[in-house]
């Protein structure tokens, strides 16, 4: 009977699991689209970025505050993997909002210079550290358009995602009672 009710327990879960997902994922892109406006605007309101970063050092916390109301969603139980698989696919949830705002950003509010600026000024910091040649040549050669940056933030996110959710999973997990 024990296996029985763990399997039900484990199949109850996963049709939670990508609902549940998208849901909590969908306020923690809300979260980060409002923390991206402080940075779009910090160039032109300096201040504007420790507001940014503070909202930022907050993100794992919201990831253990969200993954802790699913395995209450779930009962009070959940396992170390139930929980990483939630938390990296709350972060992909959540990447998919953002990306939208980096998108609109990148290609419409940006300054059309914003990007190459940002890559000679990289370009200059790499020469004086005395960079290897390649690698320069490597940074020249990328593809900075906005769908790419926006993928590239989706990809970042979930990549914070998967470590992240490593120690809340370690964290939250929690045996069934029988």
């Amino acid at each position: 009977k024990k296996r029985t009710n763990r399997v039900y327990m484990t199949e109850k879960n996963n049709n939670l699991l990508f609902p549940a997902a998208m849901s909590y994922g969908l306020a923690l892109g809300l979260y980060w689209v409002v923390k991206y406006i402080f940075n779009m605007i910090s160039p032109y309101y300096p201040y504007w970025i420790v507001v940014y970063w503070g909202m930022s050092v907050i993100v794992p916390y919201l990831g253990y505050v969200l993954t802790k109301r699913y395995r209450d969603d779930l009962g009070g139980s959940i396992t170390f993997g139930e929980a990483w698989r939630f938390g990296v696919l709350l972060y992909f949830f959540a990447a998919l909002i953002v990306s939208v705002m980096h998108y609109v950003f990148y290609r419409f509010v940006a300054p059309p210079d914003y990007m190459a600026n940002a890559v000679s000024q990289t370009i200059a910091s790499l020469k004086q550290m005395n960079v290897d040649s390649q690698v320069i040549q490597s940074v020249e050669a990328l593809n900075f358009s906005p769908i790419h940056l926006a993928l590239q933030g989706i990809l970042n996110n979930v990549l914070y995602g998967v470590v992240f959710s490593v120690p809340v999973a370690l964290l939250l997990r929690r045996k069934q009672s029988v």
